[in-house]
């Protein structure tokens, strides 16, 4: 396996707030990574980072050799935490669209995942439910072969009841030489394909190990190791 992000001295602030403080570490290819942490951690800034929409005060990123930006966009599939679709297009107009924008989507693979939850390819995105627009994003990032998936919350807005359907997409659809990042609150829903976990408090680092690590050496769970440390 190969270094695919590495964080060296990432600190982000605005004004007196420090979002992140000193942050490092690397992430090798081939993983799937828990991003966890309370509210106000720091996750969702260290996440805009790489997708190059924030900045950082000081440190840096780098995916792949780059910096977050043009290359990096050939690197990267990001799933944010809102839809950014047009609610108006049809769902095969926006496989469409994700097909001229991406070199690397795979359009017969995003209606294969479509025809499987039974969405149809000609309804327009706002006749979908929540939890059926929220699969239609995730099936689009998930249908590029990238080498960094982003995913934000991907299981927070679906029922319990469809959350193995998304897992079970995210574990089976992405390149095996890539890394997956997986922000979420709802560990113990994901703790089971997790290969590492992060823990963010405050801006800081608190914890990089593997998951195996976790439960040989302390003796529990991802998610009760979080509670302890977050005294949830």
């Amino acid at each position: 396996m190969s270094v695919l992000l590495e964080c060296v001295g990432l600190t982000k602030k605005y004004g007196a707030a420090v979002a992140l403080d000193n942050v490092s570490f690397t992430l090798e290819s081939g993983k799937i990574v828990g991003l966890l942490g309370p509210n106000g951690s720091g996750k969702t800034t260290f996440i805009k980072i790489v997708n190059g929409l924030l900045t950082p005060t000081a440190g840096h990123v780098t995916i792949g050799g780059y910096e977050p930006g043009v290359e990096t966009k050939k690197l990267v599939a990001y799933l944010p935490d809102n839809s950014y679709l047009n609610s108006w297009m049809t769902v095969r107009q926006i496989v469409a669209l994700f097909e001229d924008f991406y070199a690397d989507f795979r359009p017969q693979l995003a209606f294969e995942m479509l025809e499987h939850l039974g969405i149809k390819p000609d309804h327009r995105l706002k006749t979908l439910s929540k939890g059926n627009k929220e699969k239609v994003c995730l099936i689009l990032v998930m249908s590029r072969n990238a080498k960094l998936y982003v995913l934000d919350e991907p299981i927070a807005g679906v029922d319990p009841a469809a959350r193995d359907y998304v897992i079970s997409t995210i574990i089976n659809n992405y390149n095996p030489d890539a890394t997956v990042l997986i922000s979420t609150h709802l560990i113990a829903d994901v703790e089971q394909v997790l290969d590492d976990v992060l823990f963010l408090q405050n801006g800081h680092l608190l914890l990089h190990r593997s998951v195996d690590s976790i439960r040989e050496e302390e003796g529990k769970s991802v998610d009760g190791l979080f509670r302890e440390v977050f005294k949830w």
